[in-house]
């Protein structure tokens, strides 16, 4: 399996397993399947095809074609960077350099999925007509999976983006919120000079080092961190790590 290796806010790399081509195929299968299932669920309860769809009410036009349209792009941003089939199949999007993609990437990759992938199939299955030339986007999107080192997809070279293997890693990058006492006191108010994407960084790399018991990982990250927000301690450097993780969301809903 490909890995890469990622620099991430805190100039240490960190090793990402990308996700296998057969996988994300099935993940891309399963949502197909899920938009079909919608479209069947849709047309019985609407009855639609009994007529042109010229004839058919604006409300149900919306609801056939907006859902399915934004499908992958509103998955990825509120299930942090996974549609159905790729939380199923256990693969994750990702910034290129390792942490959460922003809006904007996300949007780059839906614009660039009609280039990626086979549309003009399902002009097929519905009898539809379509040039011969349009094959070629079919072709150009698996040509750039196999040329790009990190089997990036046409949208995913553009918008900055890979696609990981989430399998070997725990919860990586879920949430940057941790349970807190109701009498917790935080030690690093200094935290807060530290962004989001850092924040969601960090507990990826704490939940990498209790996998792996990678404490060289934990004292290399502590001592950058300790070095940028100039803060002087003598706590175990996972145990400081999971205390800036838990006074960043002490600070951050207050």
């Amino acid at each position: 399996m490909l890995q890469v290796k990622l620099d991430t806010g805190f100039n240490i790399e960190v090793d990402f397993l990308l996700a296998p081509f057969m996988r994300r195929f099935l993940a891309w299968v399963l949502d197909v399947l899920i938009i079909l299932v919608f479209y069947i669920i849709v047309s019985r309860l609407t009855r639609i095809g009994q007529g042109p769809s010229w004839e058919l009410p604006p409300w149900v036009l919306i609801l056939l074609g907006l859902p399915p349209m934004f499908y992958h792009l509103l998955c990825e941003v509120f299930l942090n960077g996974q549609s159905i089939g790729k939380k199923a199949l256990y693969i994750k999007v990702i910034s290129a350099d390792g942490g959460q993609p922003s809006v904007s990437q996300y949007i780059i990759r839906w614009l660039f999925r009609v280039i990626d992938f086979p549309i003009w199939i399902f002009l097929i299955i519905a009898g539809g007509q379509f040039p011969w030339w349009t094959a070629i986007f079919v072709f150009g999107g698996v040509a750039c999976l196999i040329a790009t080192p990190y089997s990036q997809r046409i949208g995913d070279v553009v918008a900055g983006t890979l696609l990981i293997d989430t399998r070997n890693r725990t919860s990586w990058e879920d949430t940057i919120f941790t349970e807190l006492t109701d009498n917790y006191q935080p030690r690093y108010p200094q935290v807060m000079q530290l962004s989001d994407k850092d924040i969601n960084t960090l507990k990826g790399i704490i939940n990498s080092v209790r996998k792996k018991s990678d404490y060289d990982l934990s004292i290399r990250i502590a001592a950058r961190i300790r070095s940028k927000l100039q803060i002087e301690d003598n706590q175990d450097s996972l145990d400081f790590l999971q205390t800036l993780l838990r006074d960043y969301n002490y600070y951050s809903t207050r």
